[in-house]
């Protein structure tokens, strides 16, 4: 089991999260979130984060190459991409060195089909509540609905997981 931890933004609080040794640390490049890192400070918070914590840029629909250009200036490990960005998008920020991680909104079905086309170029999916914006509401989804999960990418969950849910979704 990985721990990716997302939403990244007070120095202090990267150090401490840092010493609970993460797999992953999210960092938000979506204005409209509350969690918004942008660019202005974010060298002096990634200073916190250890070199064996791989680090994850989350965009919404963002230009491709302003994705490029922030998860190569700033060293990241990868982008994690939570629009509707297309199996084509996601080649093209595969094969610029930069692994990918494909938010999936779940309500009440899950298409595994298509999904498919994503595989080759994307390195975990991530399986988050649908709702009206695009993730952090803290909301769970059936997760029932991964039981028969076809695919060989790895995944995520996403969406209300506490301390008394790591039993059941191990």
């Amino acid at each position: 089991m990985q721990v990716k931890i997302c939403g990244m933004r007070d120095p202090e609080n990267v150090r401490e999260i840092a010493e609970l040794r993460p797999d992953m640390m999210g960092f938000i490049f979506y204005e409209p979130s509350s969690r918004y890192v942008g660019d202005s400070s974010l060298e002096e918070v990634l200073g916190f984060v250890p070199s064996h914590i791989s680090k994850v840029a989350v965009f919404v629909n963002e230009k491709m190459e302003e994705v490029v250009r922030i998860c190569k200036k700033y060293g990241f490990d990868f982008a994690q991409l939570h629009g509707d960005e297309s199996a084509t998008y996601c080649r093209a920020i595969s094969e610029e060195g930069i692994g990918v991680i494909k938010a999936i909104p779940v309500a009440d079905k899950i298409d595994f089909d298509s999904l498919k086309d994503y595989e080759p170029y994307v390195h975990l999916f991530l399986f988050d509540t649908k709702t009206k914006g695009y993730g952090g509401s803290g909301k769970q989804f059936d997760r029932t609905l991964l039981d028969h999960y076809p695919l060989s990418t790895p995944y995520f969950l996403s969406g209300g997981i506490g301390e008394a849910d790591i039993e059941t979704i191990l």
